[in-house]
């Protein structure tokens, strides 16, 4: 079984090398056609007339995530706050049973109601032309990555050794200053870990954004307009490139740059697992 799992471990590792070097390989030749300071500088993205300014990509993507992001972390940090310290073992196992349920939902119905039902909430509350905004997409998104918030953060509050809860408590601390000021500081590297892999499931994410949020390449001053993020850019367009032209590399060029954001937040969510935050 050693030699076994250490061939499974290997065949894993050689997979993501080998993923990256299919991304590095076609995304570096893009370079071969197109100014390296007009991509990542540009302005505009127009694949039609070959201009691929990835700059509304990336301000698309950052207000979904952070709009994601900021939910997951408020509706979290009171879910897990409820489960941890003030549900009963009943009520924590019907959470625990309801948040890995949530996490099975498929993209897909996300995006259905995201766009049928919840976009005509944010555009009447907000009094939008359209609901299908990077606000939308990023509420859509918050309830993807709350179960593994919720999930991680829930063990390591759970992993802190109980002479903690139990001295502040001794010194007269109430329950809620327990939880504030001894027990989330105490577990901060793995509530941390749990924010960094949470975002990278909504850094990854195609589908959902894809449906609601637009798919519009523009530079989005608020969260208030649609917008195209980058994963969205390539499920839109690489069905309809031809292989081996500009616009091809252009989206590996994509690609590869959404590999190495993934491959540094999960970087520093191991990090942090490990016990590096402290």
């Amino acid at each position: 079984m050693k030699y076994i799992l250490k061939i499974i471990a290997f065949i894993n590792i050689l997979c993501i090398v080998l993923m990256f070097l299919f991304l590095f390989i076609n995304g570096i030749k893009f370079f071969e056609f197109y100014s390296v300071s007009d991509f990542f500088f540009g302005m505009r993205w127009i694949s039609l007339s070959g201009v691929y300014g990835i700059v509304p990509l990336i301000t698309g993507t950052f207000w979904v995530s952070i709009v994601a992001i900021v939910f997951s972390v408020i509706m979290s940090f009171f879910i897990v706050i409820y489960m941890a310290e003030y549900a009963s073992d009943k009520m924590r196992k019907i959470y625990k049973i309801n948040i890995e349920i949530m996490s099975a939902i498929p993209s897909v119905v996300l995006g259905f109601l995201g766009l049928y039902i919840f976009s005509d909430t944010i555009q009447s509350i907000f009094k939008l032309d359209t609901g299908l905004t990077a606000l939308t997409g990023g509420i859509m998104l918050s309830f993807m990555a709350i179960p593994t918030i919720v999930s991680i953060s829930d063990d390591a509050l759970n992993n802190i050794d109980k002479s903690y809860k139990e001295a502040s408590l001794a010194l007269g601390a109430n329950k809620l200053e327990t939880i504030l000021f001894i027990l989330l500081p105490a577990a901060a590297p793995g509530i941390f870990s749990s924010i960094m892999l949470g975002f990278g499931r909504i850094l990854g994410e195609t589908i959902t954004v894809l449906m609601i949020t637009g798919n519009a390449p523009v530079i989005a001053k608020t969260p208030l307009v649609p917008v195209r993020t980058l994963t969205a850019t390539i499920a839109s367009e690489m069905g309809e490139v031809i292989q081996g032209s500009e616009h091809y590399y252009a989206l590996f060029a994509i690609g590869l740059i959404l590999f190495i954001i993934s491959f540094i937040i999960n970087i520093l969510a191991d990090y942090f697992i490990k016990g590096g935050g402290k």
